[in-house]
């Protein structure tokens, strides 16, 4: 193959992932990639299967090959998905302390790291990346969690300096209009439109981005329609069904059977973890204000 037209391809297949086609990802050809690009590739497979809830079958996958280190993030990554929040943070660290320029350790490693609010850390692993895109993404995501705007905004216009049209970018630029808000929301809507509207996508990842942006647009029986016909097609999708129980919120509607959907889907979610703390939270107020009986 034609060195040039395999990492084409292999381009193909990040944009395919990061559009959300877990399922195209995976049914990718690689046998006629170069040797180089054989790695990365499976990387992506294997991520998209945890994407889409199979991560029993990444993790028999990977069991055997934990001296790649690309091949143990991965199974850090499936171990934190599936709810062993020990055992992923404690391989995580010592991925990032042994193989801390490994491009996928920085990446999966990292989000493993922010799942379980090690931000310093994350940002500190990932501030080594060469032109690391996911690395440049995934920092954009953490200072949004943080409430640092300004550091988001910072860190994607150093990015389209250097990688002006790649997707990745475009999607941290909609991220971080999702959060600066007014027009950005407008903009940010038109970025995942025109994901979505791409030949043969109909990922969930650009229905979801959508929906967030009809929401804050005041557009809810748009983003409703949107979130239910991908439902349908993506029913085990955890993002999908996050995003439906804040609809629903919004809409005055029930949660609790799509939260048992959630924790079926990913037990770690960062929603189930927040309305875990909410709720206890709640539980602790209201004892205060529980009436007195003596007997």
């Amino acid at each position: 193959m034609d060195p040039f037209s395999a990492e084409g391809e292999l381009l193909n297949i990040h944009n395919a992932f990061h559009s959300g086609q877990y399922q195209e990802v995976i049914d990718f050809e690689t046998a006629a990639l170069s040797p180089e690009n054989q790695l990365p590739a499976r990387v992506l497979k294997l991520r998209a299967q945890i994407s889409l809830g199979q991560t029993d079958e990444v993790l028999a996958a990977v069991s055997t090959e934990e001296d790649t280190p690309d091949l143990a993030a991965v199974k850090a990554l499936a171990l934190q998905v599936t709810g062993k929040a020990d055992d992923a943070l404690q391989l995580a660290q010592d991925l990032a302390e042994n193989y801390p320029e490994n491009a996928t350790v920085e990446v999966l490693a990292a989000t493993v790291l922010q799942a379980q609010e090690q931000s310093e850390e994350a940002l500190s692993l990932l501030s080594k990346h060469q032109g690391n895109l996911e690395a440049v993404a995934l920092i954009v995501q953490i200072h949004l969690q943080q409430n640092r705007t300004d550091l988001a905004l910072k860190e994607v216009q150093a990015a389209k300096r250097w990688a002006q049209d790649s997707l990745l970018v475009n999607l941290a630029e909609s991220w971080l209009g999702l959060r600066v808000g007014g027009e950005q929301y407008q903009s940010a809507f038109y970025v995942y439109e025109e994901l979505a509207s791409a030949p043969s996508s109909s990922a969930a990842l650009s229905i979801v981005g959508q929906a967030v942006a009809e929401i804050h647009l005041g557009r809810l029986p748009e983003a409703e329609a949107a979130l239910s016909a991908a439902m349908e097609k993506y029913p085990e999708d955890a993002e999908l069904i996050a995003n439906t129980i804040v609809l629903n919120v919004l809409s005055g509607k029930p949660t609790e059977d799509l939260e048992s959907r959630l924790q079926q889907a990913q037990p770690s979610h960062a929603l189930l973890t927040d309305i875990e703390e909410k709720s206890a939270l709640f539980d602790t107020a209201a004892a205060k204000y529980a009436p007195k009986v003596s007997s």
